[in-house]
């Protein structure tokens, strides 16, 4: 990340550069003027050295500005978003060491051509303004990019679990025993929790646990099932264990205040993930499923049972495991929630590996496909009775993208609630490949349907779609375009 320092040095030698040209000095003629070497007003103007205050104050005075305007981290309006963006917590924050980006090469970059990285930082601005992104949009689309770098698999992480489990002396057999968590919890790092205090409060219905810094008390919601407490006592531990210090004090959506939040809390979840659902162990029963001739749903819904953990905690773990134990780098993760059942469907969580941009996320409030099972699956479980306990149903469905030579196996989990409550599903799609049709081998059982799918309803031209949402309108305004560029040509070409 770029330190306060550099960042003042930077803007001093922008600000320092712009005067000397709008007065008319080479660099050779303003460093003769204040007494300084040309390789050193170079320097300045780069945003590697900041001159003591005499050399400001003989600075100022041929430039004929004051010395607090010359030193005042305010850039002209025409450089105004590189000033935006340097001073913005976005910058600051943000650890470009961590995607192999040097901080001083950033500095060298916007030094050496101002205007044109003005010009370029300001579109993405206009960009982000347009699309009403918000700085946690940039951190959690950081954070899937760092994902995607490592496959989703982390090495330090993964053997930072079997280093704590030695340590603790912890059993890791199916089911994990989450009453080792609260041990270690209040035995070692001094917890006490409590299961009461957060249930009296109705608006906050959504959260499953808060921790209170001060007390080291962390309340949880009654009522929670065993793999909603054993993740909350499981990310508990790696904050603690793995020092993470900058951290979110809720499970569910929080405002995100830095990048190192967003990395901590999902360095956490993963440490949980891996907790409660041992490498190895997973490993070998996807090996035993993936070998069955035969799509078994049924096998696959007794791994959720055996392991005793969430549907979403068990895909995400997948996502972990599949790309580094069975060389599955092609699959991407996707998370949709339905308020009830009149609500539209919304693309919560997204993971693609291997840059798969089929299905993905948009933020131009269309209706995603129907024909996806993630979709399906949530409208199937819908229109049955309504149950007092709610179950996890599972669907595979090989999805075929219209026009494209793309087709995906999709497995999905997906549990719904009555009419006026919510639903979710999550899904792992695996290209299919010759790499897939190795390595699963009920990939062609014919139980397993195959669709033709697209994108969006509004950008969708298969004809007579039996589910669509919304006319595709898109598809009709790229057809106009075509037929007016059509008649505009023929008239320029005097037709």
């Amino acid at each position: 990340m770029l330190s306060h320092g550099q960042v003042v040095r930077l803007i001093f030698g922008l600000k320092l550069r712009e005067l000397r040209q709008e007065r008319g000095f080479t660099p050779a003629e303003l460093a003769r003027a204040c007494d300084v070497s040309v390789s050193y007003l170079n320097e300045i103007e780069k945003g590697k050295k900041y001159p003591k205050a005499d050399k400001i104050l003989s600075l100022s005075k041929v430039l004929e500005v004051s010395y607090d305007q010359l030193t005042s981290l305010t850039l002209s309006r025409k450089l105004e978003p590189i000033s935006e963006l340097l001073q913005s917590d976005l910058l600051k924050e943000f650890p470009l060491e961590m995607f192999g980006l040097d901080p001083v090469r950033i500095v060298e970059l916007i030094s050496d051509a101002p205007a044109k990285m003005n010009a370029f930082i300001g579109t993405l601005f206009e960009i982000a303004r347009n699309y009403e992104m918000r700085q946690e949009h940039f951190f959690l689309a950081s954070l899937r990019s760092y994902q995607e770098m490592h496959d989703n698999y982390f090495e330090e992480l993964e053997q930072d679990v079997r280093t704590f489990v030695g340590q603790e002396k912890l059993m890791v057999a199916a089911p994990f025993a989450t009453q080792q968590l609260e041990r270690v919890l209040t035995n070692k790092y001094g917890y006490s929790v409590d299961r009461i205090k957060l249930g009296e409060y109705a608006s906050l219905g959504r959260l499953r646990s808060v921790f209170q810094p001060k007390t080291k008390r962390l309340l949880m919601r009654p009522g929670l099932t065993g793999a909603q407490e054993a993740f909350v006592l499981g990310r508990e531990i790696a904050f603690n264990y793995l020092n993470l210090r900058e951290r979110p004090y809720v499970n569910a959506s929080f405002p995100v205040r830095s990048f190192d939040e967003v990395l901590n809390n999902f360095k956490a979840s993963y440490f949980a993930g891996a907790l409660l659902m041992e490498e190895d162990s997973l490993t070998r029963d996807f090996q035993k499923l993936f070998a069955s001739k035969k799509w078994d749903p049924t096998a696959f819904l007794d791994l959720l049972t055996k392991y005793d953990v969430s549907p979403e905690m068990f895909m995400q773990r997948i996502t972990n495991l599949l790309p580094r134990h069975f060389g599955l780098q092609s699959l991407f993760f996707l998370r949709f929630d339905q308020a009830n059942a009149d609500a539209g469907f919304l693309l919560t969580k997204e993971l693609h590996l291997s840059r798969l941009h089929n299905p993905h996320g948009n933020e131009l409030h269309e209706h995603y496909c129907r024909r996806w099972v993630s979709l399906r699956l949530i409208s199937e479980l819908r229109q049955q009775p309504p149950s007092s306990t709610p179950y996890t149903a599972i669907s595979a469905q090989r999805s075929h993208y219209f026009g494209t030579d793309d087709e995906y196996l999709c497995l999905t989990l997906a549990r719904a609630g009555g009419p006026g409550e919510p639903a979710v599903s999550v899904t792992v799609g695996l290209l299919c490949d010759d790499n897939l049709k190795q390595k699963v081998r009920f990939l062609d059982d014919p139980a397993i349907p195959i669709r033709i799918v697209n994108e969006t309803c509004e950008r969708c031209p298969i004809p007579d779609c039996e589910v669509r949402a919304a006319a595709p309108v898109e598809i009709e305004r790229k057809q106009r375009t075509k037929e007016l560029e059509a008649a505009i040509a023929t008239l320029v070409n005097g037709g």
